[in-house]
Protein backbone atom coordinates (compact mmCIF):
# COMPACT_ATOMS: atom_id res chain seq x y z
CA UNK A 1 0.00 0.00 0.00
CA UNK A 2 1.42 3.39 -1.00
CA UNK A 3 -0.76 5.24 1.52
CA UNK A 4 0.06 5.01 5.22
CA UNK A 5 -1.47 6.57 8.31
CA UNK A 6 1.17 5.12 10.61
CA UNK A 7 4.12 7.11 11.99
CA UNK A 8 5.76 7.94 15.32
CA UNK A 9 3.35 10.79 16.01
CA UNK A 10 0.42 8.43 15.43
CA UNK A 11 1.58 6.05 18.17
CA UNK A 12 2.66 8.79 20.57
CA UNK A 13 -0.91 10.11 20.66
CA UNK A 14 -2.10 6.69 21.83
CA UNK A 15 0.26 6.25 24.77
CA UNK A 16 -2.11 7.74 27.35
CA UNK A 17 -4.96 5.35 26.46
CA UNK A 18 -5.77 1.77 27.43
CA UNK A 19 -8.25 -0.92 26.38
CA UNK A 20 -10.95 -1.86 28.88
CA UNK A 21 -12.71 -5.17 29.43
CA UNK A 22 -16.26 -5.46 30.78
CA UNK A 23 -15.76 -8.90 32.34
CA UNK A 24 -13.09 -10.68 34.35
CA UNK A 25 -10.30 -12.44 32.51
CA UNK A 26 -9.11 -16.02 32.66
CA UNK A 27 -5.85 -15.13 30.98
CA UNK A 28 -2.24 -15.13 32.17
CA UNK A 29 -0.91 -13.21 35.15
CA UNK A 30 1.33 -10.22 34.64
CA UNK A 31 -0.90 -7.72 32.83
CA UNK A 32 -2.62 -4.55 33.98
CA UNK A 33 -6.26 -5.64 33.98
CA UNK A 34 -7.70 -5.80 37.49
CA UNK A 35 -10.22 -8.59 38.04
CA UNK A 36 -12.49 -9.49 40.94
CA UNK A 37 -10.49 -12.59 41.87
CA UNK A 38 -7.71 -12.21 44.44
CA UNK A 39 -4.07 -12.56 43.59
CA UNK A 40 -0.54 -11.36 44.23
CA UNK A 41 -0.50 -7.63 43.47
CA UNK A 42 0.25 -4.90 45.99
CA UNK A 43 -3.23 -3.35 45.73
CA UNK A 44 -5.22 -4.26 48.85
CA UNK A 45 -8.75 -5.64 48.29
CA UNK A 46 -10.16 -7.18 51.50
CA UNK A 47 -9.67 -9.43 54.52
CA UNK A 48 -10.89 -12.92 55.29
CA UNK A 49 -10.36 -15.38 58.12
CA UNK A 50 -7.27 -17.58 57.97
CA UNK A 51 -7.86 -21.12 56.70
CA UNK A 52 -5.54 -24.12 56.94
CA UNK A 53 -3.13 -23.99 54.02
CA UNK A 54 -3.14 -20.19 53.60
CA UNK A 55 0.16 -18.36 53.36
CA UNK A 56 0.98 -17.28 56.93
CA UNK A 57 2.94 -14.33 55.53
CA UNK A 58 -0.41 -12.73 54.66
CA UNK A 59 -1.66 -12.76 58.26
CA UNK A 60 -2.41 -9.27 59.56
CA UNK A 61 -0.95 -9.28 63.08
CA UNK A 62 -2.52 -5.94 63.96
CA UNK A 63 -5.99 -7.45 63.49
CA UNK A 64 -4.93 -10.51 65.53
CA UNK A 65 -3.98 -8.26 68.43
CA UNK A 66 -7.42 -6.65 68.34
CA UNK A 67 -9.69 -9.65 67.70
CA UNK A 68 -7.49 -12.60 68.69
CA UNK A 69 -8.35 -14.21 65.37
CA UNK A 70 -6.18 -14.76 62.33
CA UNK A 71 -7.10 -12.73 59.24
CA UNK A 72 -5.21 -12.68 55.96
CA UNK A 73 -4.95 -9.82 53.50
CA UNK A 74 -6.38 -10.25 50.00
CA UNK A 75 -4.93 -8.36 47.06
CA UNK A 76 -6.39 -7.55 43.66
CA UNK A 77 -5.42 -9.93 40.86
CA UNK A 78 -4.06 -8.65 37.55
CA UNK A 79 -4.33 -10.51 34.27
CA UNK A 80 -2.83 -10.18 30.80
CA UNK A 81 -5.31 -9.74 27.98
CA UNK A 82 -4.91 -11.26 24.53
CA UNK A 83 -6.22 -8.99 21.76
CA UNK A 84 -7.00 -10.91 18.57
CA UNK A 85 -7.45 -8.67 15.54
CA UNK A 86 -9.15 -10.21 12.49
CA UNK A 87 -8.51 -8.16 9.35
CA UNK A 88 -10.65 -8.67 6.24
CA UNK A 89 -8.19 -8.82 3.31
CA UNK A 90 -10.79 -9.04 0.54
CA UNK A 91 -10.54 -6.91 -2.60
CA UNK A 92 -13.28 -4.52 -1.52
CA UNK A 93 -11.12 -3.51 1.42
CA UNK A 94 -8.17 -2.37 -0.67
CA UNK A 95 -8.71 -2.35 -4.40
CA UNK A 96 -11.64 0.09 -4.36
CA UNK A 97 -9.52 2.66 -2.54
CA UNK A 98 -5.95 2.40 -1.28
CA UNK A 99 -6.88 4.64 1.62
CA UNK A 100 -9.47 2.09 2.78
CA UNK A 101 -6.96 -0.72 3.17
CA UNK A 102 -4.39 1.60 4.74
CA UNK A 103 -7.02 2.90 7.16
CA UNK A 104 -8.03 -0.63 8.18
CA UNK A 105 -4.37 -1.49 8.81
CA UNK A 106 -3.98 1.70 10.88
CA UNK A 107 -6.98 0.75 13.02
CA UNK A 108 -5.48 -2.70 13.55
CA UNK A 109 -2.10 -1.16 14.40
CA UNK A 110 -3.62 1.30 16.86
CA UNK A 111 -5.54 -1.38 18.76
CA UNK A 112 -2.49 -3.62 18.72
CA UNK A 113 -0.30 -0.83 20.07
CA UNK A 114 -2.73 -0.17 22.92
CA UNK A 115 -2.42 -3.83 23.84
CA UNK A 116 1.37 -4.13 23.93
CA UNK A 117 1.74 -0.68 25.51
CA UNK A 118 -0.34 -1.94 28.42
CA UNK A 119 1.60 -5.22 28.78
CA UNK A 120 -0.97 -7.31 26.89
CA UNK A 121 -0.55 -9.74 24.00
CA UNK A 122 -1.80 -9.16 20.45
CA UNK A 123 -2.10 -11.25 17.32
CA UNK A 124 -3.07 -10.20 13.79
CA UNK A 125 -5.22 -12.66 11.82
CA UNK A 126 -5.45 -11.96 8.09
CA UNK A 127 -8.69 -13.35 6.65
CA UNK A 128 -8.64 -14.54 3.04
CA UNK A 129 -11.29 -16.72 1.41
CA UNK A 130 -12.25 -19.32 4.07
CA UNK A 131 -8.97 -19.33 5.97
CA UNK A 132 -6.85 -17.22 8.30
CA UNK A 133 -3.16 -16.45 8.21
CA UNK A 134 -1.38 -15.48 11.43
CA UNK A 135 2.03 -14.41 10.05
CA UNK A 136 3.44 -12.88 13.24
CA UNK A 137 2.24 -15.27 15.93
CA UNK A 138 1.44 -13.94 19.39
CA UNK A 139 3.19 -10.61 19.95
CA UNK A 140 4.44 -9.44 23.34
CA UNK A 141 6.42 -6.22 23.63
CA UNK A 142 6.87 -3.17 21.42
CA UNK A 143 9.97 -4.36 19.58
CA UNK A 144 8.18 -7.38 18.14
CA UNK A 145 5.07 -5.27 17.56
CA UNK A 146 6.81 -2.65 15.39
CA UNK A 147 8.53 -5.37 13.34
CA UNK A 148 5.10 -6.89 12.66
CA UNK A 149 3.54 -3.53 11.76
CA UNK A 150 6.19 -2.87 9.11
CA UNK A 151 5.09 -6.10 7.44
CA UNK A 152 1.40 -5.52 8.08
CA UNK A 153 1.56 -2.30 6.06
CA UNK A 154 2.48 -4.42 3.03
CA UNK A 155 -0.78 -6.41 3.23
CA UNK A 156 -2.40 -7.06 -0.14
CA UNK A 157 -6.18 -7.05 -0.52
CA UNK A 158 -7.70 -9.34 -3.13
CA UNK A 159 -10.35 -12.00 -3.70
CA UNK A 160 -13.25 -12.68 -1.38
CA UNK A 161 -13.40 -13.39 2.36
CA UNK A 162 -15.94 -15.57 4.12
CA UNK A 163 -15.56 -14.14 7.60
CA UNK A 164 -17.57 -16.77 9.47
CA UNK A 165 -15.81 -19.76 7.95
CA UNK A 166 -12.40 -18.13 8.26
CA UNK A 167 -12.83 -17.48 11.98
CA UNK A 168 -14.65 -20.67 12.96
CA UNK A 169 -12.21 -22.86 10.97
CA UNK A 170 -9.12 -21.24 12.49
CA UNK A 171 -6.97 -22.89 15.12
CA UNK A 172 -8.03 -21.12 18.29
CA UNK A 173 -7.06 -21.64 21.89
CA UNK A 174 -8.02 -19.75 24.99
CA UNK A 175 -11.40 -18.80 26.43
CA UNK A 176 -12.46 -15.65 28.25
CA UNK A 177 -8.98 -14.22 27.78
CA UNK A 178 -9.48 -10.90 26.07
CA UNK A 179 -10.75 -8.88 23.14
CA UNK A 180 -11.60 -10.01 19.59
CA UNK A 181 -11.78 -7.32 16.89
CA UNK A 182 -13.17 -7.85 13.37
CA UNK A 183 -12.20 -5.11 10.89
CA UNK A 184 -14.16 -5.20 7.62
CA UNK A 185 -16.56 -3.21 5.48
CA UNK A 186 -19.18 -5.96 6.03
CA UNK A 187 -20.41 -5.32 2.47
CA UNK A 188 -20.90 -9.01 1.85
CA UNK A 189 -23.58 -11.63 1.34
CA UNK A 190 -21.63 -14.06 3.54
CA UNK A 191 -22.97 -14.76 7.01
CA UNK A 192 -20.48 -12.98 9.30
CA UNK A 193 -22.90 -13.34 12.24
CA UNK A 194 -21.77 -16.92 12.87
CA UNK A 195 -18.29 -15.56 13.56
CA UNK A 196 -19.66 -13.26 16.26
CA UNK A 197 -21.59 -16.15 17.81
CA UNK A 198 -18.42 -18.26 17.80
CA UNK A 199 -16.47 -15.49 19.56
CA UNK A 200 -19.31 -15.19 22.08
CA UNK A 201 -18.96 -18.93 22.68
CA UNK A 202 -15.27 -18.30 23.39
CA UNK A 203 -16.40 -15.73 25.98
CA UNK A 204 -14.45 -12.84 24.52
CA UNK A 205 -15.32 -9.18 24.46
CA UNK A 206 -16.11 -8.36 20.84
CA UNK A 207 -15.63 -5.23 18.74
CA UNK A 208 -16.69 -4.89 15.10
CA UNK A 209 -15.15 -1.99 13.16
CA UNK A 210 -16.79 -1.23 9.83
CA UNK A 211 -14.48 0.74 7.53
CA UNK A 212 -16.16 2.67 4.70
CA UNK A 213 -14.99 5.33 2.26
CA UNK A 214 -16.95 8.58 1.70
CA UNK A 215 -17.98 7.30 -1.76
CA UNK A 216 -19.45 4.18 -0.17
CA UNK A 217 -21.37 6.22 2.40
CA UNK A 218 -22.52 9.05 0.14
CA UNK A 219 -21.98 8.13 -3.53
CA UNK A 220 -22.28 11.05 -5.92
CA UNK A 221 -22.29 9.07 -9.17
CA UNK A 222 -24.92 9.75 -11.82
CA UNK A 223 -25.35 8.72 -15.46
CA UNK A 224 -24.36 5.45 -17.12
CA UNK A 225 -21.75 3.22 -15.48
CA UNK A 226 -20.34 -0.28 -15.73
CA UNK A 227 -20.44 -1.63 -12.19
CA UNK A 228 -17.83 -4.35 -11.63
CA UNK A 229 -17.50 -6.38 -8.45
CA UNK A 230 -13.78 -6.34 -7.61
CA UNK A 231 -14.14 -9.59 -5.63
CA UNK A 232 -15.50 -11.53 -8.59
CA UNK A 233 -13.16 -13.26 -11.03
CA UNK A 234 -16.03 -14.11 -13.41
CA UNK A 235 -16.79 -11.34 -15.94
CA UNK A 236 -20.25 -12.87 -16.42
CA UNK A 237 -21.07 -12.66 -12.70
CA UNK A 238 -24.57 -11.33 -12.04
CA UNK A 239 -23.08 -8.74 -9.73
CA UNK A 240 -21.43 -7.05 -12.73
CA UNK A 241 -23.90 -4.87 -14.60
CA UNK A 242 -24.46 -1.78 -16.69
CA UNK A 243 -26.67 0.80 -15.06
CA UNK A 244 -27.96 4.28 -15.50
CA UNK A 245 -27.69 5.69 -12.01
CA UNK A 246 -30.57 7.97 -11.11
CA UNK A 247 -31.47 9.99 -8.04
CA UNK A 248 -33.97 7.35 -6.97
CA UNK A 249 -31.21 4.72 -7.08
CA UNK A 250 -29.00 6.89 -4.88
CA UNK A 251 -31.83 7.21 -2.35
CA UNK A 252 -32.46 3.45 -2.44
CA UNK A 253 -28.73 2.80 -1.91
CA UNK A 254 -28.62 5.15 1.10
CA UNK A 255 -31.62 3.38 2.62
CA UNK A 256 -30.06 -0.04 2.01
CA UNK A 257 -26.78 1.03 3.63
CA UNK A 258 -28.61 2.48 6.64
CA UNK A 259 -30.55 -0.79 6.96
CA UNK A 260 -27.30 -2.77 6.82
CA UNK A 261 -25.67 -0.64 9.54
CA UNK A 262 -28.81 -0.85 11.68
CA UNK A 263 -28.87 -4.64 11.30
CA UNK A 264 -25.21 -4.97 12.34
CA UNK A 265 -25.76 -2.64 15.28
CA UNK A 266 -28.89 -4.49 16.41
CA UNK A 267 -27.26 -7.91 16.13
CA UNK A 268 -24.17 -6.78 18.05
CA UNK A 269 -26.34 -5.30 20.79
CA UNK A 270 -28.17 -8.64 21.12
CA UNK A 271 -24.78 -10.33 21.67
CA UNK A 272 -23.40 -7.59 23.95
CA UNK A 273 -20.77 -6.83 21.31
CA UNK A 274 -19.59 -3.36 20.35
CA UNK A 275 -19.91 -1.95 16.84
CA UNK A 276 -18.67 1.25 15.24
CA UNK A 277 -18.52 2.60 11.69
CA UNK A 278 -15.35 4.45 10.70
CA UNK A 279 -15.01 6.80 7.70
CA UNK A 280 -11.65 6.88 5.96
CA UNK A 281 -11.86 10.68 5.59
CA UNK A 282 -11.77 11.08 9.38
CA UNK A 283 -8.51 10.69 11.32
CA UNK A 284 -8.02 7.28 12.91
CA UNK A 285 -7.36 9.03 16.22
CA UNK A 286 -10.76 10.76 16.07
CA UNK A 287 -12.47 7.39 15.74
CA UNK A 288 -10.42 5.95 18.61
CA UNK A 289 -10.71 8.92 20.96
CA UNK A 290 -14.36 9.45 20.05
CA UNK A 291 -16.34 6.29 19.39
CA UNK A 292 -14.31 3.84 21.45
CA UNK A 293 -14.15 6.17 24.45
CA UNK A 294 -17.92 6.64 24.29
CA UNK A 295 -18.47 2.90 24.35
CA UNK A 296 -16.07 2.40 27.23
CA UNK A 297 -13.70 0.21 25.24
CA UNK A 298 -10.89 2.66 25.90
CA UNK A 299 -9.99 4.82 28.85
Amino acid sequence: MAISYINDAFFSRLETLALNLKADLAGFFGGKHLVRTHGQTVEFADYREYMLGDDIRRIDWNLYSRFEKFFIKLFTDERQMHTRIFLDCSASMGQVSESKGAYAVAVAAALGFLSVHNMDKVSFHLMRDKSIENPFGTIVGKQSFFRAIRQLEKTEFDGETEISQAITNSIDDGTNDGLAVIISDFLTDNDWKKAVDYLCYKKRQILLVQVLTPDEIEPVYSGRFNLVDVESSDPMDDRNMKLRITRSMQIAYAEALNDLIADISSFCASREANFITARTDEPVEKMLFGELLKKGIMS
